[in-house]
């Protein structure tokens, strides 16, 4: 198994919170950086926040302050913790893996905010 694979996802109301898990398939310190995107029906795939093995985090502006992407060294995986969430937070999240050759998509987690 070479891509990451996510969990967490699930249905909340507005304002909740959720946290997003991601298994990277080898060490994390050996990954350039490890990320999430988000697919919303009927829109583009967009980014949503990454990591680098450094620790330097980067996120998109609909989503700073409210998400905090971290990393778990020791068990290999990367968190993305929603916190304030909206209704147009819906979406298929994705996590990925971004090495110096390529980068590997995991298969998503839905995750759906009523109103």
């Amino acid at each position: 198994q070479v891509q990451p694979v996510e969990s967490g996802g699930g249905l909340v109301q507005a304002g909740g919170s959720l946290r997003l898990s991601c298994a990277a398939s080898r060490s994390i310190l050996s990954i350039n950086a490890m990320g999430w995107h988000r697919q919303a029906p009927g829109k583009q795939r967009e980014f949503v926040a990454s990591i680098t093995s450094a620790g330097s985090a980067n996120y998109a502006d609909y989503v700073k302050g409210r998400f905090t992407i971290s990393r778990d060294n020791f068990n290999n995986t990367v968190y993305l913790q929603m916190n304030s969430l909206k209704p147009e937070d819906t979406a298929v999240y994705y996590c990925l893996q971004i090495t110096a050759v390529t980068t590997y998509w995991g298969q998503g987690t839905q995750v759906t905010v009523s109103s």
